[in-house]
């Protein structure tokens, strides 16, 4: 129950704080895509630097239930944070929910609870070796800079799905790395967590993801990024967790069904959820993005 508790409470600023976050990044300048000069620009605004507070907390208690729980538990109820984003902006835009908004709804935490249910993530298995542990990470690792180098191509309107997956896929593998880390901690205490490369990693993780979100929510409005960042997180920590943490999922014939439907109507009411007109809209009629040509 801890840990249920930690983990909601942590999507609940997760998802206030990307609301909060995609109103001020929206009105950044769009020479700043992809850049560190983002982050600096953004931090001059009050309402970015009040979205940023609400997602380090939710951080924060993210890792506090991961210290306690399996990810592959932890990862699914963070991804209930679209139903918070959701919420802040219904009430924003005063949008009633109707059909799509109550079935999206359902089927995320009806698909979540489906997944816990069948799948009773527990831990009980020795992690695995450093080999499998680095090819699992660089194939995360590298999809995710694959993706962001395709959305420099791409047009706007795919370009923020694409930044969300690969900021997705970062949170994930530092959802993982947080687990570890909070393990390392509890072993030998300061000196045994920062004499390790993993809180290191995190954080740059942390800020690479930071540069992509909010990129992502520079370009377009949030319902085009945030469903496909909620969806992309839960698989790539349910994938390390099971990968090289020694996470143990049922696998019988019945419960890997369950468990296959459950994750499957996850993303379907993240897709529901992120497409509802109560989700901002962002700018209209802000420009397309285009390469900057040099002479001399």
């Amino acid at each position: 129950m801890t840990v249920f508790l930690l983990a909601v409470s942590a999507a609940c600023c997760l998802g206030s704080g990307f609301v909060l976050q995609q109103g001020a990044a929206q009105r950044a300048p769009m020479q700043d895509f992809l850049s560190l000069r983002l982050l600096l620009d953004l931090a001059r605004m009050p309402r970015w630097l009040a979205g940023i507070g609400f997602m380090v907390a939710g951080m924060a208690l993210g890792a506090a239930a991961l210290g306690m729980g399996e990810v592959t538990l932890v990862e699914p109820l963070l991804a209930t944070n679209l139903l918070f984003a959701m919420a802040l902006s219904r009430r924003l835009t005063r949008q009633r929910l109707g059909r799509r908004g109550w079935g999206g709804l359902w089927l995320l935490a009806g698909g979540v609870t489906a997944f816990i249910v069948a799948g009773e993530p527990h831990g009980g298995r020795s992690p695995a070796g450093p080999l499998r542990h680095w090819l699992l990470m660089g194939a995360v690792l590298g999809l995710a800079l694959l993706l962001a180098a395709c959305a420099r191509r791409a047009r706007m309107s795919r370009e923020a799905a694409l930044l969300g997956v690969a900021a997705g896929l970062l949170y994930g593998l530092q959802d993982a790395l947080t687990r570890i880390s909070g393990e390392r901690f509890g072993r030998g205490g300061w000196a045994a967590l920062l004499t390790g490369w993993e809180p290191y990693a995190v954080l740059a993780l942390g800020v690479l993801a930071l540069v992509l979100v909010q990129s992502a929510f520079e370009t377009a409005p949030l319902r085009m990024s945030l469903p496909a960042l909620t969806a992309a997180q839960p698989l790539a920590g349910i994938a390390c967790g099971v990968g090289f943490l020694g996470d143990r999922l049922n696998v019988t014939g019945g419960a890997l069904t369950w468990e296959a439907a459950g994750l499957a109507a996850v993303v379907m009411g993240i897709v529901l959820i992120g497409g509802h007109p109560a989700m901002p809209a962002g700018v209209a009629g802000r420009p397309e993005r285009v390469p900057v040509v040099r002479v001399g």
